[in-house]
């Protein structure tokens, strides 16, 4: 048993002042105070710190040289142990259009890992995010056009099928024919279907919500652009309520007004963070592959030879840093982005309370996050 204090805990309902988490093995056993509960002994003080949720990495392709889409069963676990020292507890390995023998391949060998035991202090993949190729011709980005197809239930059952049913996400356009059918078809599998890589109407848009979809795909990025007199899809994703919308944060995919004007319009609860992380991500400048597809890192950009970004190279916690500094964010709002959003779209537990997994980052008084904990694990 171990127990960890700190000056605050963000929880998903608010922050509660001088907690004690104490844990026993992997999970959260209670949350108390320091002035309802005398404590003779502290495995951790951190007495001007603020604990956060550990971060859930929604749409994920790789970093140092792996690539979800071909990694082996080592390879996975590399991704994992560079995805903790992030403060990553969980994330969704996600596909890149590629051929359908390609893609069933690999949602084999992802399903595989995400049924394996997590190491002791790594990252645990808890499902699938299947991005294409479900996709708009017009705004595929770095997704290769011959491999993109129209949706169907029939095509989807087989991709389920070969993930053994671990698709949690799935990126759509909702104005491809037979998409409707699939996004129903999707929802009753228990698939999250989020609306992206899509040149959507305002009506396509919403009659992608009216039969399931619950989210938007690195909003602003591969979207019709916004008209005042028609919305299209952007309008959409801004405007509802009840809608989620992810946004890749790295100083390149987004303008900081966009990135404040998706913040205020989403607002703290139906906001998302997401890094689109490529298999270049902690490797030097220069020229790597993604799938198919090559792609040139300079800094934190990463582009195709035509000149289409491609993805990011920044981790989740760069992303939360980016959006206390463009916003003016406070930590706990921040993290939350990475953390209880993401997991309360998927549907998955609540996280920071008693039976929770004891998965939280640790940021000091500056807003620096300076430790992470991993199923009850410090990570150094």
């Amino acid at each position: 048993m171990k127990r960890i204090a700190a000056k605050m805990l963000a929880t998903p309902s608010g922050l509660l002042a001088d907690p004690i988490v104490t844990i026993e093995g992997a999970h959260i056993l209670e949350i108390s105070t320091r002035s309802a509960r005398a404590i003779a002994h502290l495995d951790h003080d951190f007495p001007y710190a603020t604990i956060t949720a550990g971060f859930l990495d929604v749409h994920f392709h790789g970093i140092a040289g792996q690539d979800v889409m071909n990694a082996s069963s080592d390879g996975f676990q590399e991704i994992a142990q560079h995805l903790a020292r992030a403060g990553v507890s969980r994330f969704l390995p996600t596909t890149v259009t590629a051929s359908l023998d390609t893609t069933v391949s690999s949602l084999q060998r992802m399903a595989e890992y995400v049924e394996t035991v997590p190491l002791e202090g790594t990252s645990q993949a808890v499902g699938i995010h299947i991005e294409g190729p479900f996709l708009s011709h017009e705004k595929r980005g770095m997704h290769p056009a011959e491999h993109l197809r129209l949706p169907s239930p029939e095509l989807l059952d087989q991709l389920w099928e070969a993930a053994r049913g671990h698709i949690r996400l799935m990126t759509i356009a909702p104005e491809l024919p037979g998409a409707l059918a699939t996004i129903r078809h999707a929802t009753a599998l228990g698939i999250r279907c989020s609306m992206g890589h899509s040149m959507a109407t305002q009506a396509e848009a919403i009659a992608g919500m009216q039969n399931g979809v619950a989210s938007a795909t690195h909003t602003f990025n591969a979207m019709r652009a916004y008209d005042h007199r028609d919305p299209g899809i952007l309008g959409v994703v801004l405007d509802r309520d009840d809608l989620y919308a992810d946004l890749i944060c790295d100083g390149f995919h987004v303008a900081p007004e966009a990135v404040r004007l998706w913040l205020k319009m989403k607002g703290p609860e139906r906001a998302i963070l997401i890094t689109d992380c490529l298999s270049a991500a902690e490797r030097p400048d220069g020229t790597y592959m993604t799938g198919d597809t090559i792609v040139h890192v300079e800094g934190d950009a990463c582009r195709t030879d035509t000149g289409v970004l491609a993805g990011s190279v920044i981790t989740l916690d760069r992303a939360v840093a980016n959006l206390q500094k463009i916003a003016c964010a406070e930590v706990h709002s921040a993290a939350r982005l990475a953390s209880v959003n993401p997991a309360r779209m998927l549907g998955l537990p609540e996280l920071m309370e008693p039976g929770a997994l004891a998965d939280f980052n640790i940021y000091d008084a500056d807003g620096i996050r300076r430790h992470c904990f991993i199923r009850g694990l410090l990570i150094e």
